[in-house]
């Protein structure tokens, strides 16, 4: 139970800081030995499941823009909510295409690959970095167009690969489309209410996944629990953090960490 506590508190930090959530779960449990003791059958559910108490804190957080995005997306596509809707349905399409297509390549080799996850820590920390320092600050949510949208969606792809970060990524590239800070990082949390909730149903039609989750419920729901509480906490902290500040911090610890990983695994 410690160690869920602990997979908890990590996946509710670094889903929303742009630092790999499925990246640290991965080192943690095959480095660090936290969660290791989490059979093997059931990591990838385990997973899902703290992605999704991180879903939860997101629709609670922006539960009355969510549901006026809704609305008006259903009814009135002509408004800026209505558009924002559409945008999001749009943009989270290539991921989950490829996601769909290619599930076991990513489930079976690019979550073994703890070079691979630590070089694109490193990698994608300076990117995000360097794309947000030259980028202008002049553009909002409402002012995506459909196409804009789509290259947004099509940068989540790479998110599948642990390392690259599904928030690190979507905010590279809605700042190397002209987003501001805070609303590049809201549409990048918008676009993970569809694409784990997608991820979560299609592991619940797996043939164990239910067994599993029936006979560790008290694991899951404490990992839900947890991510959930961490992750109300880390929204407001970086849509306040960024307001003011850039992101070298997240550069620095994600190159620190990828060095990390790199020394324990040839020394």
């Amino acid at each position: 139970m410690v160690d869920v506590i602990i997979l908890g508190i990590i996946q509710g930090i670094a889903e929303f800081l742009p630092i790999s959530s499925s990246a640290h779960l991965i080192i943690f449990r095959e480095l660090f030995n936290i969660g290791s003791s989490i059979n093997s059958n059931m990591e990838l559910s385990f997973d899902l499941a703290l992605h999704f108490g991180t879903l939860m804190a997101i629709v609670i957080y922006f539960f009355n823009e969510l549901w006026k995005i809704l609305i008006k997306g259903l009814t009135n596509c002509k408004t800026k909510e209505g558009k924002l809707f559409w945008n999001i349905i749009l943009a989270t399409i290539p991921a989950g295409v490829v996601g769909v297509m290619f599930e076991e390549i990513f489930d079976l080799f690019f979550r073994k690959q703890l070079w691979l996850i630590a070089i694109s820590l490193i990698v994608m920390g300076i990117i995000i970095y360097l794309v947000d320092k030259k980028s202008k600050t002049n553009k909002n949510m409402n002012d995506l167009r459909w196409y804009q949208a789509l290259i947004i969606g099509c940068a989540q792809v790479f998110a599948l690969i642990p390392g690259f970060s599904r928030s690190g990524t979507t905010i590279t590239a809605s700042r190397a489309l002209g987003l501001n800070r805070e609303d590049s990082a809201k549409f990048s949390f918008y676009l993970s209410i569809p694409v784990v909730a997608g991820a979560t149903l299609f592991s619940l039609i797996k043939d164990n996944t239910l067994t599993i989750i029936g006979e560790n419920l008290a694991v899951f729901g404490l990992g839900i629990l947890i991510s959930f509480i961490v992750g109300l906490l880390c929204i407001s902290f970086l849509l306040k953090y960024i307001k003011k500040n850039d992101f070298k911090i997240f550069m620095i610890y994600r190159i620190i960490m990828g060095l990390i990983v790199l020394i324990m695994l040839y020394k």
